[in-house]
């Protein structure tokens, strides 16, 4: 997320982004059959999307062979591709932090991950649950 303190929040800025012409866009990778939590996340996407967020889905089976994810699998976020915030989240889920990294050879990978993954996953009109 844009910003750690709520949705409101986090939605605020995405429109303030995408309202300056900037690109705000996500790939969920998921896992099928989907959790209750997934289930969620998809069921309020409309929001995000509302705020200027292009969100695509993309089922884990339908990786491309061999892909690994840079920063330990974690969640991560991408600005202007050139820094880098990565999620932390305690065993239970719970959001421990963020960490930004601005280290070339990181950010270049995740460039290249997400450029990777982005014309295979679904627009999130076309992704049923």
């Amino acid at each position: 997320m844009l910003l750690d303190d709520g949705r409101g929040s986090h939605d605020g800025a995405v429109g303030r982004v995408s309202g300056q012409g900037k690109t705000v866009r996500r790939v969920r990778v998921v896992t099928e059959p989907h959790s209750q939590y997934i289930g969620w996340e998809h069921s309020l996407t409309g929001l995000n999307m509302e705020a200027g967020e292009d969100i695509r889905w993309l089922p884990r089976h339908r990786l491309p062979e061999g892909i690994t994810f840079p920063v330990s699998g974690n969640d991560w976020w991408l600005f202007d591709d050139r820094l880098l915030a990565v999620g932390h989240f305690d065993a239970d889920g719970r959001v421990l932090g963020s960490e930004l990294i601005e280290a070339p050879g990181i950010v270049a990978e995740c460039v290249r991950v997400r450029d990777q993954l982005w014309p295979l996953a679904l627009a999130h009109s076309e992704y049923k649950l």
